[in-house]
C-alpha cells in the first residue's frame, strides 16, 4: 500500500479509543485511515477499507480527519493522506501505508494482524 503498493512494518506502538476519537477497536483488527476533506484518493480508500472490513469478521474501519487531529498526525509522522494503519486486536500498529491502497494489499496486511 505504500504509494498504493505494499505495506511497511511499523515499530510496535499501540493506539486505543482515546487516540481514535472514541471509536472502539475491532475485535480482531482495526483499519485506521487518516483523511482530509478534499482528498479524492481518500474517498476511494474509504470504499476499499469499508469493503474489506465488511468481508472480514471482527475487523473495524475507523476514519480520522487529519486536520482535526493534528497532534496525533504529528505524533505518528503522518505526512500525507490517505495514510492507513493496520492495528491488531490490542491496538498495536503492525502495518502502515501512504497512498490509495489496493484491496489485495489491505487483505494481505490484515494477515499480519489476525
Amino acid at each position: 500500500m505504500t504509494g498504493g503498493r505494499g505495506m511497511t512494518v511499523e515499530a510496535t506502538r499501540r493506539l486505543g479509543p482515546e487516540h481514535l476519537g472514541g471509536a472502539g477497536l475491532g475485535e480482531r483488527a482495526t483499519l485506521v485511515q487518516f483523511s482530509s476533506a478534499f482528498c479524492q484518493p481518500c474517498r476511494a480508500t474509504r470504499r476499499v477499507l469499508d469493503e474489506v472490513a465488511a468481508m472480514v469478521p471482527g475487523v473495524a474501519h475507523v476514519e480520522i480527519d487529519a486536520e482535526e487531529h493534528l497532534a496525533l498526525v504529528r505524533d505518528l509522522g503522518v505526512t500525507r493522506t490517505p495514510t492507513v494503519l493496520v492495528l491488531d486486536a490490542a491496538g498495536a500498529i503492525v502495518r502502515r501505508a501512504a497512498g490509495q491502497p489496493r484491496k489485495a494489499d489491505v487483505i494481505a496486511a490484515l494477515g499480519h494482524a489476525l
